[in-house]
């Protein structure tokens, strides 16, 4: 078991930070954690990026068998991490053991999903336009086409998902699998888990004999290690988790650069629900008990929690929040992930219980860090007149909406802002209405849901974990699932140039076998 040495990771070798240190604190009792951690100066950030400049070109021309070994490679190793990093990660977080097991099962599926799309080789591309030098009344060049990494990815590790949004989360794997070098800034809330997971990803690397530079972690102080990683010439793509604010920094730093890169953040969402009335016909205790847990899970610190939730007026909404009443009532507050995110928390409670009544409210849970679960409720046109009942509340709070008929239900969700979720209950009675309301959400959200709740997000080939802005800084993107390796490739074309002379994808031979769009039409490689 790797030994915690409470200092940053730069290409393989430990590094002692000179700019102070700093302690992970368990959020459920306040106990300083052991070790200290070393932050890293501005200078010393330069040494991970100049080593990802150098491992780039290397990294980029792996072999996808290689390649995708490497991937499966990280993950075993976080496997082999056992308990150690599970209980680790429950300390730094306040989260229980089983949410911790269920997310390094996610992290782990992730890269090896990842492994087998650089296997299948589908994302590098390849279109194949051949010479017809018999053409009329021009002939035609031979133009070969395939993506190509963009270059070392800075990373920002996100505060909710201690493994599946950080050292080795999505934004990592992905950047990995498309060919990039990763520097990885480390949340400082949880330092300790990230060195685990850091110490197997270097592990691997060297076990697979790739240039150390392929990934570094880095501890620094506050923003300023942030904004000189996003500012480093070096880096060019930024994976990013968090509130609206860093995200918007991070954005601003990127495209002050004399040569501006891409920043996919991934930024704020209250991921609106819309009941209709026929929704209502069923079992009304079962819809609100679902609903009330998807609010208070993991003390509702999830990006996709049902912040705004639209009930029609009648006896049966009326059932519906008695019932969601009483189960809010009922409820104790969990450990949220950090003191500072609970006092935004109440903070944002407080704003809107100046706007909204309060529906109802449970009880505080054990350790001063653990805020009472609260639902407010407003009319459509309370809602409508006042901007601040739209904005996110990360954690365990939620608004309900009361409306009268089709039109005020779509014109609540023309003035909603980017989600990434939009979710309709609904029965078949209530179809017109959904196809009326479905292209608003289009326009709305990443992803659309139908009598389900938004929390949980299924990692595979044709999720999309984006949405227009404010939930992402780029709505053509997604940070889950297999499409998400796109966003760190870029297309290159390639006129007559000799078959030598031709990257392998691209030769006659097709020496990776890779599946090829050759004179527009699809010819299928194998595996």
């Amino acid at each position: 078991m790797t030994a915690l040495t409470g200092h940053s990771l730069i290409a393989g070798e430990r590094v002692a930070g000179t700019a102070g240190t700093t302690h992970a604190v368990s959020p459920a009792t306040g106990e300083r954690l052991d070790p200290p951690y070393t932050l890293l100066d501005v200078d010393q950030v330069a040494a991970a990026t100049t080593a990802a400049a150098e491992a780039s070109g290397p990294f980029s021309t792996l072999e996808p068998a290689a390649h995708a070994a490497f991937l499966d490679g990280v993950a075993d190793r976080i496997d082999a991490l056992g308990e150690a990093l599970v209980e680790r990660a429950a300390l730094e977080t306040g989260l229980p053991a089983a949410r911790i097991t269920g997310e390094r099962a996610r992290t782990t599926g992730q890269l090896r999903l990842f492994a087998s799309v650089v296997r299948q080789g589908d994302h590098r591309g390849v279109r194949i336009d051949p010479a017809a030098p018999d053409r009329r009344p021009l002939p035609r060049v031979d133009i070969r086409q395939r993506k190509v990494p963009l270059g070392p990815v800075a990373v920002f590790g996100a505060s909710n998902f201690p493994l599946a949004f950080s050292t080795a989360g999505g934004d990592t794997a992905s950047a990995l699998a498309a060919g990039c070098p990763v520097v990885f800034k480390a949340h400082n809330a949880h330092p300790g888990t990230s060195e685990l997971v850091a110490s197997a990803i270097a592990e691997a690397i060297a076990a697979h004999g790739l240039h150390p530079g392929v990934f570094s972690l880095v501890y620094g102080p506050g923003a300023a290690v942030g904004q000189a990683l996003v500012a480093d010439p070096a880096i060019q793509a930024v994976g990013f988790t968090g509130s609206r604010a860093g995200g918007l920094a991070i954005v601003r730093t990127a495209q002050a650069r004399p040569t501006p890169i891409p920043v996919y953040a991934e930024m704020s969402s209250v991921n609106p629900v819309f009941v209709l009335p026929g929704a209502l016909d069923g079992d009304v205790d079962a819809l609100a008990t679902a609903y009330v847990a998807s609010v208070t899970g993991s003390s509702g610190q999830l990006c996709t929690q049902p912040g705004v939730v639209f009930v029609p007026r009648g006896d049966a909404g009326d059932r519906f929040l008695a019932t969601t009443t009483r189960l809010v009532d009922e409820a104790a507050g969990q450990v949220m992930l950090t003191p500072g995110i609970a006092r935004s928390w109440r903070e944002g409670v407080e704003t809107r219980s100046s706007r909204a009544a309060v529906l109802a409210r449970g009880s505080e849970g054990p350790g001063g860090n653990a805020p009472a679960p609260v639902v407010h409720a407003v009319s459509s046109s309370d809602f409508l007149a006042d901007d601040a009942l739209r904005d996110e509340i990360f954690g365990a709070a939620s608004l309900v909406v009361r409306y009268d008929g089709a039109d005020e239900l779509t014109t609540a969700a023309e003035r909603i802002e980017g989600q990434l979720t939009a979710t309709i209950q609904l029965a078949e009675r209530d179809h017109a209405l959904a196809a009326a309301l479905l292209p608003v959400l289009e326009r709305k959200a990443g992803r659309i849901l139908a009598n389900g709740w938004p929390t949980g997000v299924e990692v595979g080939h044709a999720m999309v974990h984006g949405g227009p802005f404010p939930a992402t800084s780029d709505s053509r993107t997604t940070s889950v699932g297999t499409l998400a390796i796109e966003r760190f490739l870029r297309p290159v074309a390639y006129q007559n140039l000799p078959d030598a002379l031709l990257p392998a994808a691209l030769r006659d031979a097709n020496p990776w076998n890779l599946t090829r769009r050759v004179d527009g039409v699809l010819q299928p490689g194998g595996a």
